[in-house]
């Protein structure tokens, strides 16, 4: 039944953070940290309101980024370079999903809504690195975050993808409405689901879930 509910797909996106590494891995946990010492320092506040600010733009606006650059127009390459200058050691490598999504038919991608070259790093340190066809992060969009539907436009146009040929993996269901309203088939991934009309398919272990399509 699952596989066949994908057997037009020829375009498998995948979001990045929580979807192609465990969220018990903290890895955003690094971010938000260097998030809210960015916004404290630039805003000249305390931490409780940098805190109470990220989150607040998170919420608002899709990303602590566009709300700084909505309400504040920072420049957004210094923000990018800062918060994602982590850790990457704590990402154990996962030979199996590197496996499954290999074998997927057609073009495989990553799109997220941190930088492209962010992704790399957590790319290698999964094991995943070779896997993708292309990745993109929200640099490729003009700075706009999912879940704009213009943001996902912007980055399906830059691969010439098809989106009722494709279909999109995120942790974050407010991410999966515009690509479902586009003709995606949409995947939530995470520890519990969610019912939404705009989402298709839950799953908490994303390697399981895609031995199920090849």
């Amino acid at each position: 039944m699952v596989k066949s509910s994908f057997s037009h797909v020829r375009a498998w996106v995948f979001d990045l953070d929580n979807t192609l590494y465990p969220p018990e891995v903290a890895l955003f946990d690094q971010i938000e940290v260097l998030m809210t010492d960015y916004v404290s320092e630039t805003l000249n506040v305390d931490r409780p309101e940098a805190n109470r600010l990220r989150d607040h733009y998170w919420k608002s606006y899709g990303t602590t980024l566009a709300g700084l650059m909505a309400d504040h127009d920072i420049d957004p390459d210094p923000f990018l370079i800062a918060v994602h200058d982590i850790d990457f050691s704590v990402l154990p490598p996962a030979p199996d999903l590197a496996k499954q999504i290999r074998a997927l038919p057609g073009r495989k991608i990553v799109y997220t809504n941190g930088t492209a070259p962010y992704a790399r790093n957590v790319l290698a340190a999964r094991a995943l690195d070779g896997v993708f066809d292309a990745v993109y992060g929200v640099e490729h969009a003009g700075y706009r975050p999912k879940p704009e539907r213009a943001a996902f436009e912007a980055v399906f146009a830059l691969d010439n993808l098809p989106p009722e040929l494709g279909a999109m993996f995120e942790d974050d269901v407010r991410n999966l409405a515009a690509p479902h309203a586009m003709g995606m088939r949409t995947v939530h991934v995470a520890p519990k689901s969610q019912h939404h009309d705009h989402i298709h398919h839950h799953t908490d272990d994303l390697t399981a879930f895609l031995s199920q399509l090849v």
